[in-house]
């Protein structure tokens, strides 16, 4: 039987001390990459999932917690496809590696939203090109035949010229929402752009007895008169609109106008309805009241801002709408 002597027990000893030491620098180098890989998922924007060879889950983040019932609906596809779970869109990739499975899930709504914005106002727009012609001519017409009919029917020829200019204002904001918005400034006196804001409310029908209250004094505006008359057109006609809906037979629409060294700012209210839905006044295509387009606050917000400015709905005691534009 061979003897171990002492200088190689101790050689024996210090070697399983270094295999030890080094089974226990890969555990520890192991756990860090395994920590490092679960912050890594956990880092990403989407939902991960890892599942073993069972279809059991291995790894996961907490984007991919809280879409647990999402994941009951995934199927195993080497293709990536889109699936539609609670009103929200998702893209789903998936890869194998050796027995795991991953999947991910990236929401795409606000993409698909932007996509189908795009869509609806190419389509818009082609529609409000081959409309804009006829439109056209009633509105010629109606002017011809007012100074021609006899004066009882003169109320039914200046209800279809406000229709016309209702249509006509549709497909401005509908044009303008597809091309952008671009100001070309000039100056101009407030007064100036009241009277086109009147002409515009006379071109509106409404059935109430309504008082409207605008800034008295005059002061310049460097801006694009134009568009400063849309913008002002839209919050005043859905003024008109909230009061209509009101059950009262009268009604007020109010701008008051105050000004600083950098900024024109116009607090406008009304004593019509409130305004239900808040959360989609300035989204595309979605209008919150019977009327609308869904165009007229998102064209005006943009508006404003080429202009250096913002619009801001205020609640509280101070319930309506400030507009903001920079003077200069």
């Amino acid at each position: 039987m061979a003897v171990i002597t002492p200088e190689e027990l101790n050689l024996l000893i210090e070697q399983t001390y270094k295999v030890e030491k080094e089974f226990t620098d890969l555990k520890e180098s192991y756990v860090h990459l395994q920590n490092t890989i679960e912050q890594v998922v956990e880092f990403l924007p989407n939902a991960i999932w890892i599942l073993d060879e069972n279809g059991e889950i291995f790894l996961q983040n907490s984007q991919a917690k809280s879409l647990a019932k999402l994941l009951e609906l995934l199927k195993s596809k080497n293709d990536d496809y889109e699936v539609a779970f609670n009103k929200r869109f998702y893209l789903i990739k998936s890869s194998t590696y050796q027995d795991k499975y991953m999947l991910s899930a990236t929401d795409i709504t606000e993409q698909k939203r932007k996509e189908n914005l795009a869509t609806m106002g190419q389509m818009a727009a082609h529609l409000s090109h081959e409309i804009r012609n006829p439109i056209g001519s009633i509105s010629l017409l109606s002017s011809t035949l007012k100074k021609r009919v006899i004066p009882e029917n003169i109320p039914i020829v200046e209800e279809i010229q406000k229709s016309v200019y209702r249509i006509d204002r549709i497909i401005k904001a509908t044009l303008m929402f597809s091309k952008g918005i671009e100001a070309n400034k000039s100056a101009f006196m407030w007064s100036d752009l009241k009277e086109s804001i009147d002409m515009a409310i006379g071109y509106y029908a409404y059935s109430k007895e309504i008082k409207f209250l605008f800034p008295e004094q005059n002061f310049t505006l460097n801006a694009d008169k134009d568009l400063l008359e849309m913008l002002f057109s839209n919050f005043i006609i859905n003024a008109i609109d909230a009061i209509e809906l009101d059950d009262n037979e009268d009604g007020t629409v109010g701008m008051v106008y105050t000004s600083d060294e950098q900024f024109h700012r116009f607090y406008i209210y009304d004593s019509g309805v409130a305004i239900e839905n808040k959360k989609e006044l300035f989204e595309a295509f979605k209008s919150t009241k019977v009327k609308g387009n869904g165009l007229g606050l998102v064209l005006s917000r943009q508006i404003a801002e080429a202009h250096g400015g913002s619009v801001e709905l205020l609640s509280g005691a101070k319930k309506g709408f400030e507009i903001k534009l920079l003077k200069y």
